[in-house]
């Protein structure tokens, strides 16, 4: 397998995103290692390549429950 980093670490620049959020086509590694310029990762952007992969979501489940034991004032000051 080919070293991506250099495009990884433009398609980042490129998507306003991490490096841990571009998802590289493994299919293609071939065509995505000469990719070696801005513009040359934005068209590989554009023909669905590389990815922008999605937010992951943060569950407020245990935040909720807490924040109505604290309305309920179950949590004394001692075990805060």
């Amino acid at each position: 397998m080919s070293n991506l980093r250099l495009q990884t670490r433009l398609a980042a620049e490129v998507l306003k995103c991490g490096k841990n959020k571009v998802w590289l086509d493994p299919n293609e590694t071939n065509e995505i290692s000469n990719a070696n310029s801005r513009h040359n990762i934005r068209r590989l952007i554009a023909d669905g390549l590389i990815i922008k992969k999605p937010v992951a979501v943060h569950s407020r489940f245990r935040a909720r429950l807490m924040a109505e034991a604290r309305r309920k004032a179950r949590s004394p000051y001692g075990n805060r």
